[in-house]
Order: structure tokens, then C-alpha cells, then sequence
């Protein structure tokens, strides 16, 4: 089968060809397995982090990708269900024990030894791959193969935070950086909560007018002030500097979710600006997101189904991988990437 590998931790620039495109045979599925050929797969920011060596692939050489659409070609031991055709998605969550505390309580997000798809196991940048059945999803018919494989992790991990900003109906909600996450957390949140304003902080002017056009109260950039305080802010950037500006704009109580696997050195000393009155004081919580629960991935896929939540994705081949890893680093159009492999 056709693929795209990753074999050595490196830096990246917007020039840079981090993956080849070569041929490898085609994955055996073990006991209690399914075999998916992929139609499609999601590009995210933590392909990024992995191939820089912030959250680092082992073993290498590795397939990326961990937004993976397709259908199960062939099934081994106990499939839950699941038969040859069917449409399945693959998120970040290969794997969990399923016994230690944390699984109990539901929480296998934080298992220690929670397995990552494209990471810590071959993923979707392929033709086929291989996944425990337990940990495959069904495809709800309303949504296509484009459309599903962004909510596999942007849309997962956005549910993830935006429940735990504990925020209730009405109360007003802040987003910082708006990729591919925060457009659909923009889009969920106005159903979830229909009488909440949204405020959004980006960079781009073009990000700030898709937000407007996604029904956001509010746009500015990372360092402005919002028109009123915030009850919760999410942020989805892999800096600091968004992370001290998002505290001054919390109202006391608040609270900032910050849903980013690592947080980038290069602006590490804008941290030099957090001021303990004007940014902690007034009991303001700062809480992380850690990858996600197969439940979380569950209940995007609900809540994208039900109220017909689509996202903007651009395509790709699957040998123009590095492109589309390299325009997300140039924060090009709007939206998701995703590679067409089938």
C-alpha cells in the first residue's frame, strides 16, 4: 500500500518535506481487530508536534494521522458489531487499558497507558490500517467522509473543552487562536448554548471575519481586550502569549481551558508578563485538555449529526501531505485539511 512516513524527528519550516511517500505492506489485524481501507484523513497541528519531537513518535519510522475515515475490510475475533462495509472513524484514541483508575472512571483520556493513533501506532496517512475494534466509530449517514474526519479530534477535542469550561447557557464564551478546532467549537457551542455570545481572539483578519460569519458577537486580535469579561475562554494555540492575554480577559471565577498537547519555546518569555492581580487573582482557573475519551468522540459525532454541523475543509492528495502540513504552519484558508486517499 501507498503511504506517507515519518522517520526521523526534525524542525520544520514552511519549505520543509518532513514525510515520504512510499510503498509498505499492508497491515495484518490482530485478535479482536479490524482492517479499514481509508478514504480519508484529517491533517492536525499535532502532526506538527510529533514531527518536531514535542510529543515524539516510538518507534520510528511511524504513519501519521489520527483523523481516519474508511470502511472495514476485514474483521478479526470480536468485531462489537462491526461487519465488512461498514463506515468507521479512527481518533487519537488507539487505545487504553481499561483497568486502571482512571479508565474506571471513565477517564481512559489520562490512562498512563493510553496509545495514540499516528503516533504511538501507524495511522491514516495509508491505504489501510489497522484498529483495535473497541476503539473504531461508526459514521452517522448524514455526515460524508470529508466532513466526519475533522470532528474525529478538532471536533473531539473542542467538545472536550468546551465541557469543561462549565459553562451554562448564557454565560459568554472566549475562544483564542481559530483553526480547525475552534471553528467547530464556534459552531457546537451555538447550539449548545443558543444564548451565549461568543468572543473570538485570532491573528488572521481572515480568521476574524469567519468567525464573524459563523455568528461570533465579537472578533480582535490575541492582545486586545474584550468589550466585557469572560465567564470561559478556550484556547487552541500552541503559544504563550494568547494563554496571559486570555487571563485578562476572564471575569472572576473564570475559567481558561487550554486544549494544546505542548506549548511552543519561542515566545516563552511573554510569560514574563503574567501578573498575579490583574491575571490569577479573583479565584480564575486554568484547566488542560488531555487527549480524549472514546465517549467524547461519541457525542461529537451525535451533536454534528444532529444539528447538521459541517465543517470547512480543503482536500489534498495524500502525496501532498507535507503541503498541507506546511500550509498549516503558513495558517492558509479556513477551516480543515484533509487527504483524500481513496
Amino acid at each position: 500500500m501507498k503511504a506517507m512516513r515519518l522517520h526521523e524527528i526534525t524542525e520544520v519550516n514552511e519549505n520543509s518535506e518532513p514525510l515520504t511517500y512510499e510503498e509498505i505492506p499492508v497491515p495484518e489485524p490482530g485478535k479482536d481487530e479490524l482492517l479499514v481501507r481509508i478514504s480519508v484523513c484529517g491533517v492536525c497541528h499535532t502532526e506538527l508536534d510529533e514531527i518536531e519531537g514535542r510529543t515524539p513518535p516510538d518507534p520510528l519510522p511511524v504513519v501519521p494521522g489520527h483523523q481516519v475515515v474508511g470502511t472495514v475490510e476485514k474483521t478479526v475475533g470480536n468485531s462489537e458489531g462491526l461487519k465488512e462495509g461498514d463506515r468507521v472513524g479512527i481518533a487519537w484514541i488507539y487505545s487504553a487499558c481499561g483497568e486502571c483508575y482512571h479508565c474506571r472512571k471513565g477517564e481512559e483520556n489520562l490512562c498512563p497507558d493510553f496509545t495514540a493513533t499516528g503516533r504511538d501506532m501507524d495511522g491514516g496517512y495509508a491505504e489501510y490500517m489497522t484498529v483495535p475494534a473497541a476503539y473504531a466509530h461508526p459514521i452517522p449517514k448524514d455526515l460524508g467522509d470529508k466532513e466526519a474526519a475533522p470532528l474525529l479530534c478538532a471536533g473531539a477535542i473542542g467538545y472536550r473543552s468546551l465541557s469543561l469550561t462549565g459553562i451554562s447557557n448564557g454565560e459568554r464564551l472566549g475562544m483564542t487562536g481559530f483553526g480547525a478546532s475552534g471553528h467547530l467549537v464556534l459552531r457546537m457551542a451555538k447550539h449548545i448554548y443558543p444564548d451565549s455570545e461568543i468572543f473570538v481572539f485570532a491573528r488572521s483578519e481572515e480568521q476574524r471575519e469567519f468567525a464573524k460569519e459563523l455568528g461570533a458577537s465579537w472578533t480582535g486580535d490575541t492582545e486586545e481586550k474584550s468589550p466585557e469579561k469572560l465567564h470561559a475562554i478556550i484556547d487552541t494555540t500552541p503559544a504563550w502569549k494568547p494563554v496571559v492575554e486570555a487571563l485578562g480577559n476572564l471575569e472572576p471565577a473564570g475559567r481558561l481551558v487550554i486544549n494544546a498537547i505542548r506549548k511552543e519555546k519561542a515566545d516563552q518569555d511573554y510569560l514574563q508578563k503574567l501578573n498575579y492581580s490583574q491575571h490569577l487573582w479573583m479565584e480564575k482557573e486554568i484547566k488542560s485538555v488531555a487527549n480524549v475519551t472514546r465517549e467524547d468522540v461519541k457525542q461529537v459525532l451525535k451533536v454534528a449529526a444532529k444539528f447538521n454541523i459541517k465543517p470547512d475543509v480543503e482536500t489534498y492528495l495524500l502525496e501532498e501531505a507535507n503541503r498541507a502540513l506546511m500550509d498549516l504552519i503558513k495558517g492558509s484558508s479556513r477551516g480543515a485539511k484533509v487527504l483524500e486517499i481513496a
